[in-house]
């Protein structure tokens, strides 16, 4: 085994370990800074009242936070140096650690790396708890430093709207960010939604932190900002981009919103899932979008409590893992599907509330299922209410033109190096993770984020500063939002979308990754989709394009996906990209699902792919459920999901070492002109073995001698080719015993029949001892 493949082995296995470590270097400073600022909450009334005398206002910036720590007393400074020194040195006991674990054999010490790890990730979390988790619903002078200097993980507290009481009256209180601005004013249902010096927002950092509160307006009120710009110009009214609740469109309008108690049920999913290897689980995705997968029969969305009625029954019946939700932050436009976002904070408003989102996550869980969210950082949409020149000027995207707009999608890119961007976007990252329960975030177009030259053309665009195309800013952008989150979330899903060669995707920070865990495999998609639109007669001459993959397949943690992308826009559906007549279009899919279950990699399927939805997926009407009750094949289809799903959880060849290269095994990759791929799939105990013989093609082989790692008893497990599920039934009955003849680069062999179109996995039943094979050991 290469150096290389070593590395990756230890990376993969050892992963929460180094990430733990990462963050313990890179947050000392700002643990060093929170002692400080707590120590100095401390101090005695006698440097209070000296501080009030001298008029010292605490204005978030780091030069009068400087001057508040010159003020401090020799005592306090001495105390907070102290708990400081005492902090560091549990941080380097514990890297100290860390560092003579990875000096231990993974083999001979595996249980006690695991023990020390729980102990580690506890003291971590602890200590990072402390550093991150600063605001309480206070604009004090620390939590606005900390937002002003891209550190704020919680933004959302001191930000947006908030109920509270004030001097024992109640009412709203009021921030947002506008730099540069001459003036910030409340309009709304309290004012008719017109200006007025009464509803006018206070300075209260330099860069731009504008506040106010309000006893006269009450829960349920719309509100926007409106800003005079540098020049004294107004622009059109803005949503609050901290607002967790708008108005549902076409309407824009922020909404004054308190949520409401929410009993949550699912301690015993997240109990499980902090305690599991996410890498080491099975991993099967059911993407789903909201507002098209069923809709009323008026033709009306269903709503988060209706949609946690059917969702998590039905995925829980098809035995998918997890399901990845397309964007829920509240948007404009329904055709661009969630990804072109105004407000970050708030659910949409077209499926119902806050609480019925929380309702139907927490009711997934109930059902085993975990929930992905799909997240757009990257970008937003133009629209005039959004944060698209906020501020009256580039506020939230970049300054420079060439870089903030994308003309893909004709948004604006956000700037990703302002501090007061990423408090915004690493805080909403945590809002999902902390106020919704959710396991994991699928962050879109991270191509786009990380390459200034994305979609441009020579002279579109200009390097870095080292000549590059790297967006250096985005870039530690990238690595600063996946430790902040595996901090507070060791088992975490962070998954990246990106469509290029991009090295170290889903390699930690510390050994200069982006510090994913997953990554979508945008090759293997677009090779096999190709492969298998080709008659079977030409896929020959394309043979490449089905075992390519595992060319690179230990670069990165994979996610093989279908995803919505490849069922738009002209490119058909997946049953309608299948060549040749109706039954081998349906045996084409069964096969190619049975392979794609097969590969290393974990998995992800859009809604209407198991049923085989003939159209391509409109966002404006639901998905084809007649077709269920109305054409057998389909029926059949769905079956065959359902149980090549429960095929999968059930047995750990296939998802227990997907990104160890000891998981797999070619046994016949060239067979290019039969079309027909053998390979195994292993656990760590050799009796879970199995055997994937995958043919594309329509002819029936008989008597095909296949390589096999045992002496011993084989059994057919799975074949696509069953009559349940529409094919042709050509089944293997009986158990076959392995022959001491080599085949295939493996010391024994079997003859069995290869079905038509299909899929064929077979298990080790019996393991027997070849006495011959010992004798030669000994």
């Amino acid at each position: 085994m290469s150096k290389v493949s070593n590395d990756n082995k230890m990376v993969n296995k050892k992963y929460s370990e180094i990430i733990s470590k990462d963050i313990l270097y890179d947050n000392a400073n700002t643990l060093a800074e929170n002692l400080l600022w707590e120590a100095n909450k401390k101090e005695d009334k006698e440097d209070k009242s000296k501080l009030e005398d001298n008029n010292i206002k605490l204005e978030g910036n780091s030069a009068i936070a400087e001057n508040i720590k010159k003020e401090n007393t020799n005592k306090s400074v001495s105390k907070a140096k102290m708990a400081v020194t005492k902090k560091l040195s549990e941080k380097k006991e514990i890297i100290s650690k860390a560092e003579q674990k990875k000096k231990v054999k993974s083999n001979q010490e595996s249980s006690k790396i695991k023990e020390v790890d729980v102990k580690e990730k506890s003291q971590k979390t602890s200590i990072e708890r402390k550093a991150k988790k600063v605001s309480n619903n206070e604009l004090t002078s620390f939590s606005t430093y900390l937002f002003h200097q891209g550190k704020n993980y919680a933004s959302y507290e001191i930000m947006g709207s908030h109920i509270k009481t004030e001097n024992r009256k109640k009412g709203v209180q009021f921030a947002t960010w506008a730099p540069n601005a001459k003036a910030v004013y409340l309009v709304g249902d309290f004012n008719e939604f017109k200006i007025s010096d009464e509803y006018k927002l206070e300075k209260i950092t330099d860069n731009g932190l504008w506040k106010a509160f309000f006893t006269n307006i009450k829960e349920g009120d719309k509100y926007k900002y409106c800003i005079i710009d540098r020049n004294g110009k107004q622009g059109p009214f803005k949503a609050d981009p901290y607002a967790i609740k708008n108005e549902l469109r076409p309407n824009t309008a922020s909404i004054v919103y308190k949520p409401k108690s929410f009993k949550w049920s699912d301690t015993k999913w997240i109990n499980k899932r902090n305690r599991i290897n996410v890498l080491e689980q099975p991993l099967n995705i059911y993407e789903v979008h909201l507002g098209s997968w069923k809709r009323n029969d008026d033709g009306e969305f269903l709503t988060y409590d209706e949609l946690s009625e059917e969702l998590p029954k039905y995925v829980k019946e098809m035995n998918y893992t997890h399901v990845e939700l397309m964007p829920l932050v509240e948007h404009p436009l329904d055709a661009s599907w969630g990804y072109q976002g105004t407000g970050y904070y708030a659910p949409t408003s077209r499926y119902g509330s806050l609480e019925g989102l929380k309702k139907l996550i927490n009711k997934l869980h109930e059902e085993n299922i975990g929930v992905i969210m799909d997240w757009a950082p990257g970008h937003f949409c133009k629209d005039a209410h959004g944060l698209y020149k906020f501020a009256g000027e580039p506020t939230y995207e970049y300054k420079e033109e060439w870089k903030a707009d994308n003309k893909d999608w004709g948004t604006y890119s956000f700037d990703l190096g302002r501090p007061e961007v990423k408090s915004y976007l690493i805080s909403n990252a945590l809002y999902w993770y902390r106020e919704f329960h959710i396991d994991g975030l699928r962050v879109d177009a991270v191509s786009s984020i990380l390459y200034l030259d994305y979609s441009k053309n020579n002279g579109e665009w200009e390097p870095n500063k080292y000549g590059g195309n790297g967006n250096l800013e985005a870039i530690q952008f990238l690595k600063d939002l996946n430790q902040a989150v595996f901090a507070e979330f060791s088992t975490a899903l962070m998954i990246a979308e990106e469509s290029t060669a991009w090295p170290n995707v889903t390699k930690p920070v510390i050994t200069d990754g982006l510090g994913f865990n997953l990554k979508w495999n945008m090759g293997w998609m677009n090779d096999t989709l190709e492969y298998i639109e080709l008659k079977p007669e030409y896929r020959e001459y394309h043979h490449k394009n089905i075992t390519f993959a595992m060319m690179y397949n230990y670069a990165e943690n994979y996610i093989l996906t279908l995803s919505h992308d490849e069922v738009v826009h002209g490119k058909k559906s997946l049953i309608g990209k299948m060549a040749g007549d109706e039954w081998n279009k349906f045996a084409g899919l069964r096969a190619y699902i049975g392979y794609m279950i097969g590969h290393p990699g974990k998995k992800l399927s859009f809604m209407g792919n198991e049923f085989a939805q003939d159209i391509e997926w409109r966002e404006y009407e639901s998905l084809k459920w007649n077709l269920i009750e109305e054409n057998e094949l389909n029926k059949k289809t769905q079956i065959f999901f359902k149980d090549i799903n429960k095929l999968y959880i059930d047995n750990k060849a296939l998802w227990e070492l997907d990104y160890d290269n000891s998981g797999f095994e070619w046994i016949e990759a060239n067979n290019n002109q039969q079309s027909v791929l053998i390979f195994d799939r292993k656990s760590r105990k050799e009796d879970e073995t199995l055997i994937f013989i995958v043919n594309f093609k329509s002819q029936v082989y008989y008597d095909y001698q296949i390589g096999v790692p045992f002496l011993g008893e084989y059994e057919e497990l799975f074949n696509t080719d069953d009559t349940i599920y529409g094919g042709s039934g050509q089944v293997m009955g009986t158990v076959l015993t392995s022959e001491k003849v080599p085949f295939h680069n493996q010391p024994y062999s079997i003859k069995i029949k290869v079905p038509p179109m299909a899929t064929l996995i077979l298990s080790v039943k019996k393991i027997l001892k070849d006495e011959n094979q010992e004798e030669m050991i000994r």
